[in-house]
């Protein structure tokens, strides 16, 4: 065939046989690059021939396009026909190529493609001369093929790679004292598990969702919540799936403890990726070990809203995801009263958790908002009658504005896991969710957050693969600096077990490794980790929410001394999308200073407190950027990690008296480093993702009898102090400063 579509103009000159040769070379190029793109482009074929009938496509358009262009040639009599329309031919397909979905930005693909074609020119260009015996410039066709093979040598390990491994901070945290007596909840417990699916019986792609369901699920009409379900793009779906959005089914895998029960219930719903790429098999690691402690885990199966070749709904979905949780409760808790069912009496409807990764970790925050509604608040006439008895939800790098409505919720649960490295969700949207959950009633409730360096997306997933994204986008992707799968689903599992059993089963005990995780460093793999955690019992006296006046705060006045930065102000994520959260940034620099002078910021309170209700000092805090003050790589300290890891100040209590405590903020943790991030190989792409760091605070927790001073003598606590007085300089983020209550 290559023969075939071969000029024979280009026989006519020795020259030409090197040109015979390169046009082999573009073409086998082009059949390759079509082979990728359709070996790649998920529609639930087999990828071979998917592949195949890319490439076979791409060969006749080829032959069709050089055709188009061989008649624009005429009149350009100076230029070979064959050598114009190979040109334009191929300039045609790679262009196709690229819009098929073969995805790569531009400022890479183009170059790529001028590389490669320069490289498979010269490579079969070469050959061919040498195969047809021709002595003709023999050295320098010898050099060319050396070349070409060298640019495609260095491309195909450049692609399977793993990236440049990004240098370590030196951070290391302090050396907590291990919490005792408690077991590793990743471990598994003492129930023997059962494992089986349920659903509607009406999926073509999966037999245990079809004739292999244990338990039959009533599908559900969708159409009322699902509007974007319609035109040509979902008829695919309809095809692939054997349904519509009419009938869509309640299909789950589920892990369930052997025995008498009442159990607890935990769904977990997968995010967005394709829906031929089957995700909700990716949680079995949690399903089994949470069964085996004694609690019912359903892997949730919502493919069918997932994006494919045809479209995506952009996020419009999002209503129907959390709809759906719902309606798998409602399937539960219908099975739990019919007493003529196996799974009678086996559930404990009032312990339940929501868990959801990606797009499913909003869907579990809309679910939870839902629940306590009467009507979709997006159409009334969809009533809603739920009201379960959801105790928490875990969100698992989490989006947060696919769905147009910010949600606040109160009275719940909740915990948030995300990494440094995931390049999907490239910012901790968790904790926006976090910022919006309030308590309050009286009974106890703790929100937690967990920020993970150096874990990405999709590892908490076990289909989802090591990189955050599919080739060929998911090439570029440096994941050298990423921790490895089995350390990440660790962490999810200490962090999601131990969160289950503080709801389900009230071990307490488990609640500081919400607060340090440096007190189960035995149980997790070696990383930075920020903690966030805020409970009901949290007395807050400035968070710097309530107005633009530096020298007030929620429950007192400011006075600063000598600072070179103070000021209040919204904090955004590496993108320069809102945080949700206002925070005080403060900056010092002593070496700036003819003379030593007090560098300090404190709070006056208008109503003193007894120390006598009070446990804890409790604030948030993060590195800001040095650069503000000019002063990077001063007393030894790297651009890197400037005024980060080496941060430390006093923070002193003073009475109505004059008494005063006293503690060094890193006595028992340590602020830590900026988390600098490379997401990509190729540096200049990881601008799309954002800044190379994102100011992430964590929570410090400052017991009373830590302080140094005479406690027993301290009277009314009338005044809180950070003096700068331990490090030259620096920039520190400070919010939510209170106190913990008994």
């Amino acid at each position: 065939m290559i023969r075939f579509i071969r000029s024979t103009h280009l026989q006519s000159h020795p020259d030409t046989v090197f040109w015979s040769g390169a046009l082999n070379g573009v073409i086998v190029l082009i059949l390759l690059f079509a082979f990728l793109a359709g070996y790649f482009f998920n529609a639930g074929a087999n990828a071979y021939l998917m592949g195949g009938a890319f490439a076979g496509a791409a060969l006749l358009l080829f032959m069709a396009f050089r055709f188009l262009f061989a008649l624009l040639r005429i009149g350009l009599n100076k230029v070979p026909i064959s050598l114009f329309s190979i040109s334009l031919a191929a300039l045609a397909l790679f262009y196709l190529i690229k819009l098929s979905g073969f995805y790569l930005p531009e400022t890479v693909y183009f170059p790529a493609i001028g590389l490669g074609i320069l490289a498979q020119v010269f490579i079969f260009g070469s050959l061919n001369h040498f195969l047809t015996n021709k002595s003709y410039r023999s050295g320098f066709h010898v050099t060319l093929l050396i070349v070409g093979l060298g640019i495609d040598g260095f491309g195909i390990h450049w692609i399977t790679s793993k990236g440049a491994n990004q240098p370590e901070t030196g951070f290391r945290q302090v050396q907590a004292t291990q919490l005792t007596g408690i077991a590793n909840p990743s471990e598994a417990g003492n129930f023997a598990v059962a494992h089986f699916t349920y659903g509607s019986g009406t999926d073509k792609q999966r037999r245990e969702f079809r004739s292999g369901v244990q338990y039959r699920a009533q599908p559900v009409d969708a159409t009322p919540i699902l509007l974007a379900w319609e035109g040509s793009a979902a008829k695919w779906r309809e095809k692939f799936w054997g349904f519509d959005a009419k009938a869509l089914p309640l299909n789950g895998r589920v892990w369930m403890p052997e025995g008498e029960g009442p159990y607890p219930l935990i769904l977990i719903v997968h995010g967005n990726s394709s829906m031929e790429k089957f995700s909700d098999p990716g949680y079995a690691y949690l399903g089994e070990l949470l069964a085996s402690r004694g609690f019912i885990a359903v892997s949730v199966d919502q493919n069918f809203v997932n994006g494919t070749w045809s479209g995506d709904f952009r996020g419009l979905e999002m209503p129907a995801r959390g709809w759906l949780l719902l309606k798998h409760l409602a399937q539960w808790r219908d099975w739990n009263q019919d007493r003529h069912h196996d799974l009678f009496g086996k559930i404990d409807m009032e312990n339940i958790i929501l868990a959801g990764h990606s797009r499913g970790g909003e869907a579990v925050a809309i679910a939870a908002s839902f629940n306590k509604l009467a009507f979709f608040p997006d159409n009334a006439r969809l009533q809603f009658d739920f009201n379960f008895n959801i105790k928490g939800i875990v969100e698992i790098a989490p989006t947060d504005k696919r769905y147009f409505r910010r949600l606040s919720l109160e009275n719940i649960n909740y915990l948030s896991l995300q990494g440094s490295y995931d390049s999907d969700e490239a910012s901790f949207f968790g904790l926006r969710q976090y910022r919006r959950i309030d308590f309050t009633d009286s009974q106890y409730w703790f929100k937690a957050g967990l920020y993970i360096h150096r874990a990405n997306h999709s590892q908490f997933n076990t289909v989802w693969g090591e990189k955050d994204s599919e080739p060929p986008y998911g090439w570029l992707l440096d994941v050298n600096s990423v921790i490895n799968s089995e350390e990440q689903r660790q962490i999810a599992k200490v962090y999601i077990a131990a969160f289950a059993e503080v709801l389900f089963n009230d071990k307490v005990e488990y609640l500081p490794i919400f607060k340090n995780a440096a007190m189960i460093s035995d149980w997790l793999p070696e990383t930075i980790y920020l903690n966030n955690f805020k409970d009901s019992r949290k007395l807050v006296i400035a968070d710097f929410e309530e107005d633009i006046d530096l020298t007030t705060a929620r429950q007192g006045s400011i006075t600063a001394r000598n600072l070179a930065v103070w000021r209040e102000e919204p904090l955004q994520f590496r993108n320069r999308d809102t945080q949700g959260n206002n925070a005080l940034v403060l900056g010092w620099d002593s070496s700036a200073d003819s003379i030593a002078e007090e560098k300090s910021y404190e709070l006056i309170l208008d109503d003193p407190i007894d120390l006598g209700a009070i446990d804890s000092l409790l604030v948030s805090m993060a590195a800001g950027d040095p650069n503000e003050l000019n002063t990077a790589g001063k007393a030894g300290i790297s651009q890197h990690d400037a005024g980060a890891s080496a941060l430390n100040f006093t923070i002193q209590l003073t009475d109505t008296a004059g008494n005063q405590l006293s503690i060094a903020s890193d006595a028992l943790k340590k602020i830590a480093p900026r988390l600098m991030i490379n997401y990509m190989k190729l540096k200049s792409l990881n601008k799309n993702l954002g800044d190379s760091w994102e100011l992430s605070l964590e929570s410090f927790e400052y017991p009373l009898v830590d302080f140094e001073g005479e406690t027993e003598h301290f009277g009314l606590l009338h005044a809180i102090a950070f003096k700068f007085d331990q490090t030259d300089h620096g920039v520190l983020i400070i919010d939510d400063l209170g106190f913990s209550l008994h």
